[in-house]
């Protein structure tokens, strides 16, 4: 088995070869092919269509920084709607700040919800039981037309722009996220890597910026997506969000207690600080 291996393909040109020491699964779901094994460095990893979407070993970076830096720039985010996140690592972090009050999670395969609870467990550590929880199965762009609630912050937390996320990446989707929004809310988005994609950063930001008063990216790195650091789209109609003060931001992780391995104040800001060749692609 220790010479199995799965190929990530979402790029043309450069491939990344995973070894495999167990399958847990393999197979198709309604949606897509979904395969969950093991890696002898990254732990238990899942791919959707050849794309590797989360693994053990590095989940918390991505999860982190896509969840804290906006709740905490907010400063007091009640409400939270997760577009995408089946594997539960969003909820979890979101859940993580008592001040939420309600997290609404909208993914389109439940296959992956169940999957992730079977085989990555520590993912979401229990965040599907937790009452705030309002888990709806659907496609995120349908629900994001008419939904239930306004939001204080947004997470986009989806696929690439293949397959079943490729309407997340869409001017009518930002759109009509955008009327999810209460007034200051923040939307995040997953924005691949720009090194190796530049037109997915540049595309979503130019839709951003025609829709709030303020849309740049931050990044972070995550070893799992290959290529350089991942950018995580940003937009938001207060433009003073994008600026808050170290020390305020210290105030609100300090009262958050909660204990990160990759986010920190310092970190939060620095994030924002692109080098050339990404603040080309967002203006």
């Amino acid at each position: 088995m220790a010479d199995q291996k799965f190929t990530e393909t979402l790029y043309q040109g450069w491939q990344a070869d995973y070894r495999c020491d167990e399958v847990y699964f393999d197979s198709a779901t309604d949606h897509q092919r979904l395969v969950i094994f093991k890696n002898p460095i990254f732990g238990r990893m899942m791919m959707l269509d050849g794309v590797t979407q989360t693994t053990e070993a590095d989940e918390f970076i991505y999860h982190e920084m896509l969840a804290h830096v906006p709740i905490l720039a907010h400063g007091d985010a009640k409400k939270v709607l997760i577009i995408g996140g089946g594997d539960g690592g969003m909820l979890r972090e979101v859940l993580r700040h008592t001040s939420v009050e309600l997290c609404t999670m909208v993914e389109i395969d439940p296959s992956v919800v169940e999957l992730s609870k079977q085989y990555l467990p520590n993912h979401s550590a229990g965040a599907f039981d937790d009452p705030r929880t309002h888990l709806v199965f659907d496609d995120g762009a349908a629900f994001v037309k008419n939904p239930p609630h306004t939001y204080d912050v947004m997470i986009v937390d989806s696929t690439d722009p293949i397959g079943p996320g490729e309407v997340l990446f869409q001017d009518t989707f930002y759109a009509n996220a955008r009327r999810c929004l209460n007034p200051g809310g923040i939307l995040v988005t997953q924005n691949g890597v720009p090194f190796m994609q530049p037109d997915e950063l540049k595309n979503t930001v130019t839709h951003l910026k025609h829709l709030f008063a303020d849309a740049s990216c931050y990044l972070a790195t995550i070893p799992t997506y290959v290529g350089g650091p991942m950018a995580m789209g940003w937009a938001t109609d207060n433009a003073e969000l994008r600026h808050i003060d170290l020390d305020v931001l210290d105030a609100r992780f300090k009262s958050a207690e909660i204990k990160t391995r990759y986010y920190a104040p310092a970190v939060h800001k620095a994030a924002f600080a692109l080098p050339g060749y990404v603040s080309d692609n967002v203006g």
